[in-house]
């Protein structure tokens, strides 16, 4: 029989929920900055929750959560603050910035909300040996570019409902702290990503080039899925 854990290991425990948790304030905070129009604050806000969540798993094993707090279901509170954060705060912000088409803004914001609450409610969405099924809605990722590119409008809804898409295609995309191929170099090279976006949030003069740079991580992240989901034994 296990030994209940001592009042440090679940005061741990319960401070990797609270900081799970802390996303969705950042989410709050995130559109309360995009109604104002401060698009750098609220991207901030958003890095701070894809931040959280991509360490809040390693110190949620780390400390056994799923043993010490077995009344919370961490996993639940990550796909609920995830579903706020990476879906739900990205929609309001395309919206809120006017980056998509007038007339069809709605609707076409709309499209990753639909989609990505299916998505997330796949019980294949995470599977065994670690990957996402159907693009993993990394919308706060496409609204950080379709902001930074200055695309038009038009172009920008056309990325929106094609991702959307991309939900339902059955492609298996990497888990980057899990998914055990190249994870080394996957981790690395998303801790430069990370930088790189950070730097062109907290400094606008900054060149063009260097978002332009800073894309070489998601077309790697995207090639490597395709590239192992090609791979796969069949069936």
């Amino acid at each position: 029989m296990t030994a209940p854990a001592g009042p440090v290991r679940r005061a741990a425990a319960w401070g990797v929920h609270a900081f799970t948790a802390s996303s969705a304030a950042a989410g709050i905070l995130a559109v309360l900055a995009a109604e104002r129009g401060a698009a750098r604050t609220a991207l901030a806000w958003m890095a701070y929750s894809l931040a959280v969540d991509s360490i809040d798993g390693t110190l949620a094993r780390a400390v056994e959560v799923k043993r010490v707090l077995p009344m919370v279901d961490g996993t639940r509170l990550d796909d609920i603050v995830d579903y706020f954060t990476y879906v739900i705060v990205p929609a309001l912000f395309l919206l809120q910035l006017d980056l998509l088409p007038a007339g069809i803004a709605v609707p076409v914001a709309l499209c990753p909300v639909l989609a990505s609450a299916i998505g997330f409610s796949r019980a294949d969405a995470k599977t065994p040996d670690h990957f996402f099924t159907g693009f993993p809605s990394y919308w706060n990722i496409v609204a950080f570019y379709l902001w930074a590119l200055g695309w038009s409008r038009v172009a920008n809804a056309a990325v929106v409902v094609a991702f959307s898409i991309a939900v339902f295609v059955p492609i298996r995309y990497v888990y980057p702290s899990r998914t055990t191929a190249l994870r080394p170099l996957t981790v690395a090279l998303g801790i430069v990503w990370g930088a790189a976006v950070l730097a062109v949030l907290a400094r606008p003069g900054l060149p063009s080039g260097v978002v332009l740079a800073s894309l070489g991580f998601p077309v790697y992240y995207v090639l490597l899925s395709f590239a192992l989901h090609a791979s796969r034994e069949p069936g």
